[in-house]
Order: C-alpha cells, then structure tokens, then sequence
C-alpha cells in the first residue's frame, strides 16, 4: 500500500521522536510520585480526625452527692456529633442532649455509689475516631450536712475586692484579657484589689469584730472596658462560671484565702448571679441553643420593677419584661426555665461549695430570675447542704414583698425554699429617718417601727439580713462624716432580730453619694494599695474622729459576740414615745435595752414606762461607754443619743 506525501512525513516524525516519547512517560511518572509525595501532608490533614474537646464544665466533681447526677457541659467543633462511653465502675451515661449549636454537647452522668478516682469519658465521632478525657472524680471534705452557714450570730462585712486591698500589683493588668486598664483616678474603671490584699488584711476584720466576709462576685469577667472608661471591676458580667477573675487570683488562691479565713473565725459568703452572665462569655458568641437566654440579642430591656412577680393582678407584657428583659446590654438574660440552664447553674453554686469550702451565698437580682427555677436550686440546695444558707436580693421596699420570698412563706403560692431574704424595708425606714424630727407618729424612728411590727409576716425574722448600706447604695454618711445618727442606726443593727451586714469602710467614717457615679460609694480603702500615703488599717493612720468610731463599733462587735441575748433573745418595741424609741431584746434573765433618742435636743427616757423589761433592775451596763447607768430615776439623753442597756 503505497502512502501519501503527508502521511510518509507523519511515519518518519513519530519514527524519529521514539526516544523522546519514552522520555516523557518515564517523566510524568516521577512527576506523578512527587506531587503525591508533596501532598501527603494535605491529604492526611483531610482524613478524619478525633473529636476535639475545648474544655468540660466542671472539670471534676465529687463522689457520695445527694443527686447522683451529674451534668458535663462539653465544648468543642462540632462536638454535638459524638457519641460518649465510660466503663468507670458504677458510672453510666444516662443521656446525652445535643444542642443547636454543634459546638455543644450536654453528658449527663449517673454517679451513684461510684467510688473516688479518674473517670474516663471517650467520645467517639461519626467517622469512628475517639478522643478520651479524665474526669476527677473526688472525694468530699466533709459532708453536706457538716456545712454550717451564716445566721444571726454572724455579722457580715462586705466588700468590693478590687476596692479594699492590692496584694499583688502583677496582676493589676494579666496579659491576653479583653480589658488592659488598671487606673485609680478612674472611679469605674479596674483599681487593682485582689485577693491577695484581703489576705493580708484578716487580722483588720477580727480586731474590727465582723464574723464573715462577703466578696462581691471574684469570677472572671473577661470583656473590655465600656469606652475605656467603665469596667466590670464589680464582677456581675460573669465570662467563666468556674474561674477566679485572674487580676483577683487564682481558684487555688481563693480557696487558700477561705482556708485562712476559716483558720481565724472568719466565715465567706459568695456572691452569685444566675439571672445573666457577661455579654462576652462564650454562650453569647456561640449560642448552645434557641432558648439558652430570653431574647437573645438585647431584645428586651427589664423595667427594674420586681412588683409584677408577685402582683397577682399583674399583666403579662410587666411580668415579660422584669423575669425575662437584660438586666444591662452587657449582661444576656439568662433562661433558667431550660431545664439544663437550671442545672449548669445549681451544679455551679455546689462546685464552689465542695471546691473552695465558701460558708454562705448571696444570690444577685434573685427576683428577675424564674421564681419556679430559683426556688429549684435553693430545694436542691438545701437537701445537698440542710444547714448552709443562702441570702436572696429582694429590692422592693415592703416587708410584705420581701417576706413573701422567704422559704416556707404563708403569702407565697410558690415555696421559695430560700432562708434569708434582704431588707429592703429596714434600709428605706432609716434612709428616711435619719434626716427627720423622731414626731408622737409616723416621722423619724416612728418608721422603724412601723417596718419592725410587720415582722409576723416573715417566717423567720432571725433569718432576714439588714444593713444601712451596700455597693449599690448611697453611704449612709452621704457626703458628711456626722457620726451622730450612724451610732444610731449600727445600734439598731445589730441588737434588733436580724442578721446584720456592714459595708466596707464605713467604720473609719468613708463617705459618698451616687449622684455622679457608682464609684464614688466604692472607693479604695486608704492604705490597701500601693503608694497610699496613710494607711486606715491602723490607729496611727486613722485621724481622731475616725479612731473614735472604729473603737465604738468594734467594742460593740465584740460585745455582740456570743451573745445569746441578741442571738436568742425575744425582741420588745416600743412606740416612739416623746422622740425616744425602745427596743429589748430578753433571754434567760438577761436584758438588753436598746434606747435611741430621735430629737435633736436634750431628752429623757422615762424608766417608769419600761417597767415590764426593766423589772426590779436598779442598775445597767451602757455598752457604748461602758458605764454604770441607773434605772431607778430617769435616765438623762444628749442631742440623738444612743445608748445599749445591758442587765
């Protein structure tokens, strides 16, 4: 077969190239070997990988609980798709709830009768690849019902950490922190208080006479400040429930700190918040579900008006916007009516108590959260602790609302399980009174009272906390230093049927109004920070006027002490009666008299009208002197006088 012209060239093209054709083949394939080789790395980074676990909230737990079960919150990318195992003896998964978000996971444990040791959870993804976390499961410091809370034998001081003491200037400002400010001449922004300084300050509060110390909240609140000008030094925007704020401390810090404490006879009180968290924790960024927070974006702002929770005429759009509103744009509302919002949370307040060993709870803005949930955690709390105690507050300044709160009230549908309430209406009373002319009716003491002849109201008025003042508040001496009705109103305190609280400061006389801002009723206590030029924690730095009150209230501390009389006694009023008011506190033939005069002139106490307290008693001890007073003859009172009767 004879060929064409142009196919003869194409045979004689691929003839001639044969050597070079078997080059590019032998080419390609190393080619071929190398860009595998090169991509090796890639591939492997696609192939499926284990589960990845950021972190497990709590990170261990105790075993021989009252409720043996245990909730573990379980963060990580697209955790949601795991399935979890243990063959940890005498533990077993009893469910596992899968959140909105994939970067969740809700393990629900059954730890009963599991014994102390290493708990290992394996999670296991879709792909078959497992990743195993430790557990530690503890054994607990004592039992629950070995823990002994706060009551009216106590007398609580509180204080704002980063207001009261520098212990450690390196942690003024911790690297990595939303918030790089630390600046004292800035009244909200962080002044540096930790810890550390209380730490240092123990023997302050028993030469003072103070039972227990309540912190406002020590938790991480990991967001800047507002403008660089407002911070959450006070600590209610909570970003870790299980972490010490590390610019107060570390947990092991803390927990050191209430060892100390409890090493002098100083009890601690915690401060919580359940109602919101911080707008910069982790569940505001990542949502775990559709219902974790009521309106979820800042879509309703609360009216401040506690009134409609127990109104029961109250309309629904009220009673929407006090439970459900944000407190502040920076604080998300949290839902406790989701049952493992409730749950996180109860766990939460038992960690601290088996972790650290804290003696008592303040609960924040207890009415704006749900009234069913709340009380949820008190009954869970008071069958795990039965003798711990937790305080609720209640602002509404009528004693009718606040005893309607207290654990087994008449006036409530609903059982709070909640033991000690705060009293509002104390603090109103005597915010009022202490500006007034004590009249023959309603004006000056006249209104403490008609606050106290309310008290068959409550369930147990040993078990109501009364102050004259606190963080969120006027000081009590407003803009003066008159120590005149001060004497008066810490007499009233802590002889009357109470548990008394004191605010940090006010016994060297500290001062401030909110007119201007919240900072000016928190400032630092002179001598607690570096460069402070006197230090108030001693006599020698304390002027006169301020040495005078410090010995005045810490004698009457000390007196208070053990004393059955006003920790036991049977309580007395009388009717103001020519400006001057009464009140007895009696026990196993032991009186004490209570005498305030509420004119601002010379008056008298005419003995002969006390006769039912005072009996055939010829003479008393003035516990704020120290001097005999007769009982046969009246008794003469200064301008405002205060005067303890004890016989």
């Amino acid at each position: 077969m004879s060929l064409t012209g142009t196919d003869q060239a194409h045979e004689s093209r691929h003839n001639n190239n044969e050597p070079n054709m078997k080059f590019k083949q032998v080419f390609s394939k190393s080619v071929l070997l190398l860009l595998f080789t090169v991509s090796m790395p890639i591939a492997a980074r696609q192939r499926p990988s284990a589960p990845v676990i950021s972190r497990i909230e709590p990170a261990s737990w105790f075993a021989g609980m009252q409720d043996p079960t245990l909730q573990l919150m379980v963060y990580g990318k697209d955790i949601k798709f795991s399935d979890v195992s243990t063959d940890y003896p005498n533990a077993r998964i009893d469910s596992l709830v899968r959140l909105d978000s994939p970067n969740y996971l809700l393990v629900y444990l059954n730890l009963k009768d599991a014994k102390p040791g290493e708990v290992t959870l394996s999670f296991t993804n879709k792909n078959g690849k497992t990743t195993r976390q430790k557990l530690q499961l503890k054994a607990r410091a004592m039992a629950g019902a070995d823990r002994k809370g706060f009551d009216n034998s106590d007398v609580l001081y509180m204080l704002m950490p980063d207001r009261f003491a520098d212990g450690n200037p390196k942690n003024d400002i911790v690297k990595g922190m939303q918030d790089q400010l630390c600046n004292r001449n800035e009244p909200s922004l962080r002044h540096g208080g930790d810890l550390e300084g209380i730490r240092q300050h123990l023997d302050y509060f028993t030469d003072l006479g103070v039972t227990a110390l309540w912190f406002t909240p020590v938790l991480e609140n990991d967001r800047p400040a507002d403008g660089g000008k407002y911070s959450t030094y006070h600590g209610y925007a909570t970003t870790d429930y299980y972490r010490v704020d590390p610019r107060f401390g570390t947990n092991e810090e803390y927990k050191a700190l209430v060892d100390a404490c409890h090493r002098k006879g100083l009890k601690v009180v915690m401060d919580m918040i359940f109602n919101h968290c911080g707008d910069y924790h982790p569940w505001n960024k990542d949502v775990p579900s559709k219902d974790w927070f009521n309106h979820p974006g800042y879509g309703l702002q609360t009216s401040y008006k506690l009134t409609p929770v127990l109104d029961p005429y109250a309309s629904k759009v009220d009673m929407a916007e006090t439970v459900d509103g944000w407190f502040v744009s920076s604080m998300p509302d949290l839902n406790q009516r989701n049952p493992h919002v409730i749950k996180y949370l109860i766990q939460n307040s038992e960690w601290w108590i088996e972790t650290v060993g804290i003696d008592g709870i303040r609960m924040d803005t207890y009415p704006y959260a749900d009234r069913k949930a709340m009380a949820a955690w008190m009954k869970a709390l008071d069958a795990e602790y039965p003798n711990f105690n937790a305080v609720g507050e209640t602002w509404v300044t009528e004693p009718a609302y606040t005893a309607a709160w207290q654990k087994d009230s008449k006036l409530s549908d609903i059982n709070s399980y909640l033991k000690t309430v705060m009293d509002f209406a104390f603090f109103d009373r005597l915010s009022q009174a202490k500006h007034e002319e004590t009249d023959d009716w309603w004006k000056g003491l006249n209104r403490i009272y008609n606050s106290l002849c309310y008290d068959y109201l409550y369930t147990n008025p040993s078990f109501v906390m009364a102050f004259i003042e606190n963080h969120d508040t006027d000081r009590f001496l407003g803009n003066g230093k008159d120590s005149t009705a001060l004497k008066q109103a810490y007499a009233l305190l802590l002889t009357m049927n109470r548990i008394p609280q004191l605010y940090y400061g006010t016994e060297i006389l500290m001062n401030g109004t909110k007119e201007v801002t919240d900072g000016n009723v928190r400032k630092d206590f002179p001598g607690g920070f570096p460069g402070d030029k006197v230090s108030k924690f001693t006599s020698e730095g304390r002027t006169a006027a301020e040495n005078a009150m410090y010995d005045w209230i810490r004698r009457l501390l000390h007196w208070r002490q053990n004393n059955e009389v006003i920790t036991r006694g049977s309580q007395t009023q009388f009717i103001p009666w020519h400006g001057v008011y009464v009140l007895a506190r009696q026990h196993k033939g032991r009186t004490v008299l209570t005498v305030l005069n509420g004119r601002k002139a010379d008056n008298q106490l005419e003995v002969g009208r006390y006769a039912e307290v005072i009996g055939t008693h010829a003479t008393a001890t003035d516990i704020t002197t120290g001097k005999s007073v007769d009982l046969t003859r009246n008794i003469p009172l200064g301008h405002r006088q205060t005067m303890i009767l004890s016989f």
